[in-house]
């Protein structure tokens, strides 16, 4: 008999939403794991006169795995007027279960139910937690809307960490366990990725598990902060917050954007990744290039107050898919 392959998605945001809403079109078992430290706009704002934990990227998680047009589009509206304004009618859907279900998790599952999502959204943690990160000289910056953005400028690479330090829960833990394929998303590396990966005990079982774990490379730098980093040095990064040399595969893009995309990330010093295949042939990962830019333009919500911050450049999330589909079906051959 066939068995459906499980798939585990690790990050939040736009890279995690792209990912899945098109791994739900395949014959997979889909858990998103998602990390628990945005701050930023509508989330920030709930957080600090609520008490609940982030839904911003949990609820792009659920609206990627939905079925249903109606309820994405609500689930993503947002208020443009009055003390509502700027704010996702999904966040606020998602603090008002955890408060009435008495938490996150449930609340997540209240919401999938509600959403008909293929698969699972899942905390990756449930402990009320802010990123850190530590310079060189020893100072520290605190909050992920910050962090994914600060200036990291020379070679020295921040230590990134939680406040309190946070443990992956049973369920996400498991799922790592049981997958045949552990996916981390692409993301801002120090906001987005970063805050899910050094959750302790994900290190260890990520290393640990027999699912093949792969990595999907940023298409651009991000200035201050990723500039002139190549494939191989996202690969090192996410390694280094493991805390053990995880991967498996690294899939890397080798496709270029338009020229009029090309020349406004130009002009905002933001490239290209670029890959030395030399170096990648050394690693103890295999390391997969393939064209990966979505041609399709970006819509955005003009009263979405953080979208000016979110990439244009988009990974074309089918042709990963089926790369991925065609990888677990040749390894059970």
């Amino acid at each position: 008999m066939h068995r459906v392959p499980n798939v585990v998605v690790i990050g939040g945001g736009t890279g995690s939403f792209t990912l899945l809403n098109h791994l739900k079109n395949f014959d997979f078992n889909i858990t998103a794991l998602v990390n628990m430290s945005d701050d930023g706009g509508s989330t920030g704002i709930l957080r600090d006169e609520l008490g609940v934990l982030p839904p911003g990227d949990v609820r792009q998680c659920l609206v990627a795995l939905s079925s249903s047009e109606k309820l994405r589009d609500l689930m993503n509206y947002r208020f443009d007027e009055g003390s509502l304004n700027g704010h996702s009618f999904g966040n606020l859907l998602l603090s008002a279960l955890e408060k009435t279900a008495g938490s996150f998790s449930e609340a997540t599952e209240l919401a999938g139910e509600v959403l008909r999502i293929k698969g699972r959204v899942l905390p990756i943690t449930t402990q009320k937690v802010r990123l850190v990160s530590t310079s060189a000289d020893g100072s520290v910056t605190k909050g992920q809307f910050t962090v994914a953005h600060m200036d990291f400028t020379g070679k020295f690479r921040p230590k990134i960490s939680l406040e309190p330090a946070a443990e992956i829960t049973d369920e996400a833990k498991e799922a790592i366990q049981a997958a045949d394929a552990v996916v981390i998303a692409p993301g801002n590396l120090y906001g987005t990725l970063a805050p899910a990966l050094v959750v302790g005990g994900v290190g260890d079982t990520m290393a640990k598990t027999a699912a093949k774990v792969v990595y999907i490379c940023n298409l651009v730098t991000k200035p201050h902060q990723t500039e002139g980093f190549m494939a191989h040095d996202y690969a090192d990064e996410i390694e280094r917050f493991l805390g053990a040399p995880a991967l498996d595969y690294l899939l890397y893009n080798t496709d270029k954007p338009s020229a009029e995309l090309l020349g406004k990330y130009t002009h905002d010093d933001e490239h290209v990744v670029e890959f030395d295949t030399a170096k990648l042939a050394q690693q103890h990962y295999e390391a997969v290039g393939l064209p990966l830019i979505d041609k399709k333009p970006i819509e955005t919500q003009a009263n979405d107050k953080i979208a000016a911050v979110r990439s244009l450049i988009r990974h074309d999330g089918e042709r990963v898919a089926e790369w991925l589909q065609n990888l677990l079906q040749n390894s059970e051959q």
